[in-house]
């Protein structure tokens, strides 16, 4: 999440001070999915100032970093909105358990299957903790939590499918040859001895 650009939206409902960012932050979030800390409001506040993205209301009497409204600005408004035209990026093409299962294929360090059950079990304990959540805050939690919680879920259901789809294709991936990129000759290029100046 960009705690930068969800202070920015914030703003633009109304002037806040830092503990009215962190308050309102940590509702939107449904009160337990994103875990941001007062600090960092506080400090993302000063970057935005240093920026000219957000300042301190006028006629604000100094309280402490606690009670300082801020408000957004016009070049504020300009990089929210930016935000908003772009689409959020997925980190699906950089999988870290998909790097350790290729070299766990290709090293013989570990038996892929292993890898594979090892990573099964820990996504059946991430969707067992999240449907309790889900089923424990049903009755009360507000809707924007409840879609979280279910996104979440998919997600885990999604890889624990893409799962039982590589296990199916383990041996055939197996078999396939790893591609190593050909080798570059060390050292200075050679010199050809039939060019007048040597090389």
């Amino acid at each position: 999440m960009s705690v930068r650009h969800a202070v920015l939206g914030l703003l633009h409902q109304r002037a806040r001070h830092g503990y009215e960012l962190h308050a309102a932050l940590t509702s939107l979030g449904g009160g337990e999915v994103w875990d941001v800390k007062a600090a960092q409001i506080y400090a993302t506040l000063d970057r935005l100032a240093e920026s000219g993205l957000v300042r301190e209301q006028p006629g604000t009497q100094s309280g402490g970093p606690q009670r300082r409204p801020f408000e957004l600005t016009d070049a504020g408004l300009t990089e929210l909105r930016s935000w908003f035209s772009m689409p959020v990026k997925t980190g699906y093409q950089r999988d870290e358990f998909f790097l350790k299962l290729m070299l766990a294929i290709t090293s013989g360090v570990q038996d892929p299957y292993s890898v594979l059950r090892t990573q099964r079990t820990s996504l059946y304990r991430d969707l067992h903790e999240l449907m309790t959540h889900r089923q424990e805050a049903s009755a009360r939690a507000a809707l924007a939590q409840q879609l979280q919680l279910e996104q979440a879920v998919m997600h885990v259901e999604a890889d624990l499918r893409w799962l039982e789809l590589i296990e199916g294709r383990l041996d055939d991936m197996a078999k396939q040859t790893t591609v190593e990129p050909a080798p570059k000759p060390r050292g200075r290029p050679r010199k050809n001895p039939q060019s007048p100046d040597g090389e």
